[in-house]
């Protein structure tokens, strides 16, 4: 499978976990975009900057931009564009797991990296999830 170049160049960002870098590649990306993928790359794009700002110690911000990430890519479950996108919700999860639990205070969280999801492409999971 052929993929967009900048599809790609965010991976590569988003695994080296420069979340900001693989926000700013992917929102050219959706910008350029007017087909089935467009709500795909927003939710990647709001995943990534979700890590961005747990990272940060955005805790509120990262909390609403993981709830509405998890609402754009739920339609492409269980994979889209070869990746596979039922894996990423885990590994999501089990990142932020410990900061949905906290109502108010946040103070002390910090974003595990041993939990940070990855993206890795595989390409017999190109089909279209749900769109």
């Amino acid at each position: 499978m052929d993929y967009e170049p900048q599809y790609l160049a965010g991976i590569k960002f988003f695994n080296a976990c420069e979340f900001y870098e693989a926000h700013e590649v992917w929102e050219d990306l959706w910008t350029e975009s007017h087909g089935p993928s467009r709500c795909f790359y927003q939710g990647l794009i709001q995943l990534a900057v979700a890590l961005h700002h747990f990272g940060n110690g955005n805790h509120r911000g990262a909390k609403k931009l993981y709830h509405s990430s998890r609402s754009y890519l739920q339609p492409y479950l269980p994979s889209h564009l070869g990746c596979d996108t039922e894996q990423l919700f885990v590994e999501m999860e089990e990142c932020f797991q410990e900061l949905l639990r906290c109502n108010e205070d946040t103070s002390g969280i910090e974003i595990d990296p041993e939990w940070i999801p990855e993206i890795h492409l595989d390409p017999s999971l190109s089909a279209v999830g749900g769109r």
